[in-house]
């Protein structure tokens, strides 16, 4: 079940005794010095450093002058202490990890629907194929009015209600009221377990080259993406488009037989090592299905952690061509820890190093704006030039693959081959109707409007060259309904809006792999892919760089 995004909620008034969260984290500052090996002499701690902190919450919980809550207090210390560390470590509750746990397990328990919230209704946008929902004949652009012959429309239905009242353990029931013509039909579903796919398209290209996107790196994603090749395979294709731009990352023990499929036996796929941890490797078992494969990676500055693995490995192995901007550089690897029923902690132990030795991990500390490294990379022009990216490489440690390529370390997979960050399309209007979901709505209602016309017959048949006037129509409408301004629009910007609006309508009718399908087909990473793949047999490595033959410039 994937809801949209959740609407804000009130701001709450600041509690009395918050002041007094400034003198906890205050100090903190002398607990950490005690836990670091000073001796403790105050009052607050008899025993021993690690006794502080609990001494001064005592003294606080029972002496201080307004009504305190201890639990709060103690997160506020906890999460001080944490921030000392590193971006990654950090303390969840169980109630966190149960909602993080859930798309990386793979699955969830439910009726197995998409939905979004339309004017203080439910609405389906699809029903998940196989899933309960799709089997009792609920299907895309179906209102769900009641839940157990309770009406749930109204302003204050939002996406937390819905999880509540749809999802459950699995063989629970729940019956739904959905209307059909005249008549509000009851449907009784019983909750399944509902896979949650991290690769969420692939198909050919062309008659040599095949594409697969994935998502996330979860606990099904390697079998997911070996059957994905299969098909590929199946299909007489021998070159694959592998897209991770906008993948953080997910579980080692599923990057790593994915990059094993294409090395021979005993190539390095990467290492971890930390203080406390021992260098440990990860090479591949055996020759790969498809070592043979020409392989093409596309990454930007969203793609963390396993993602930045893969990239690494086929980069350093010299295995293919890594397509696009530099990788986040999310190289820490995190290792949960029970805390008794009140949650656990993620703490980082070691880093990931690629088979040449280059850490992923980009720089972090005081001194670093961690959490602003996006804007960071768009001031200095790093997601538009190439040149800014050498500069950066610099003063970076070098290492050499096999073949003699030279690549950097300082954090992040710097690609092969840089593609800028396309702006040309985009306009201030298409930004707020994106951000504002008007344009994500407006899709959904096109297609529901313009089902039995355009979406029943096929994707072959809905070619949104037919539509394009009238679903135009339909976005500008949709932005005066929702006193949205309607400039005047270059025509690349129009052009522009027009590409996105559709992929979304075909997203709704179709699904995710459409969706992708249609979309690459503008997308500037993609042709680079493409152009470097066909003229795989002209690869050389000149000056240590990537480069094609003489005959030939990067696309």
């Amino acid at each position: 079940m994937e809801p949209s995004l959740p609407r804000n909620s009130s701001p709450k008034a600041a509690p009395s005794w918050q002041p007094l969260a400034f003198a906890v984290v205050l100090i903190l500052g002398v607990w950490i010095g005690l836990l670091s090996g000073g001796e403790s002499k105050g009052t607050f701690a008899p025993g021993s450093p690690r006794s502080a902190l609990n001494g001064v919450l005592d003294r606080v919980e029972q002496t201080y002058v307004d009504p305190v809550m201890r639990q709060e207090l103690e997160q506020i210390a906890l999460e001080a202490v944490l921030n000392e560390l590193d971006p990654h470590t950090l303390f969840l509750s169980a109630q966190e990890l149960a909602d993080m746990a859930e798309p990386m397990e793979g699955n969830f328990e439910g009726i197995g629907v998409e939905f979004i919230i339309q004017e203080d209704t439910l609405m389906v946008v699809a029903a998940i194929p196989g899933g309960p929902a799709a089997k009792a004949g609920v299907r895309a652009g179906d209102r769900i009015l009641e839940v157990d012959s309770v009406s749930i429309s109204g302003p204050e239905l939002d996406n937390r209600k819905v999880m509540e009242l749809l999802k459950g353990p699995r063989n629970t029931k729940v019956r739904v009221g959905v209307p059909r013509g005249e008549e509000l039909k009851h449907i009784l579903l019983k909750r399944d377990r509902i896979p949650i796919h991290s690769v969420v398209s692939d198909f050919a290209v062309d008659s040599d080259r095949g594409y697969i996107k994935i998502v996330r790196f979860a606990q099904n994603t390697a079998d997911e993406f070996e059957e994905a090749m299969v098909r590929l395979e199946e299909a007489g294709l021998s070159q694959v488009i592998i897209d991770l731009r906008g993948n953080g990352g997910g579980y080692l023990n599923a990057v790593v037989p994915m990059v094993e499929s294409f090395l021979k036996k005993d190539q390095l796929v990467v290492y971890t090592e930390g203080e406390h941890v021992p260098r440990r490797t990860y090479k591949a078992r055996r020759d790969g299905r498809w070592m043979d494969w020409d392989v093409a990676v596309l990454v930007d500055e969203s793609s963390a952690s396993a993602s930045e693995i893969f990239a690494g490995a086929i980069q350093d192995q010299d295995r293919g061509v890594v397509v696009g901007r530099r990788s986040f550089g999310k190289g820490l690897v995190q290792e949960e820890f029970s805390i008794s029923d009140l949650g656990a902690l993620r703490l980082t132990v070691a880093r990931f190093y690629t088979p040449t030795g280059r850490a992923i991990q980009k720089p972090y500390g005081t001194e670093v704006d961690y959490g602003d490294d996006y804007f960071m990379r768009y001031e200095r022009g790093e997601l538009f030039v190439e040149d800014s990216i050498l500069q950066l490489d610099a003063d970076s440690l070098t290492f050499r693959t096999p073949m003699g390529k030279i690549v950097k370390g300082r954090g992040g997979i710097t690609p092969d081959v840089f593609v800028p960050l396309d702006t040309s399309g985009m306009s201030s209007f298409m930004s707020e109707l994106s951000w504002s979901g008007v344009l994500r709505d407006a899709a959904f209602s096109f297609v529901d409007e313009h089902r039995s016309e355009w979406f029943e017959s096929g994707v072959e048949a809905a070619n949104p060259d037919d539509w394009r006037a009238v679903g135009w129509d339909h976005v500008m409408a949709a932005a005066k309904e929702n006193d949205i301004e309607i400039p005047m629009l270059r025509p690349s910007e129009r052009r522009s809006l027009e590409q996105r609006f559709a992929s979304q309508v075909l997203r709704n009718a179709f699904g995710e792999s459409v969706f992708h399908q249609y979309s690459v087909q503008f997308d500037e990473e993609f042709k680079n892919a493409i152009h470097w793949l066909q003229h795989t047999d002209e690869v050389v490595i000149i000056d240590g760089q990537l480069s094609l033959g003489l005959n030939n410039n990067n696309h």
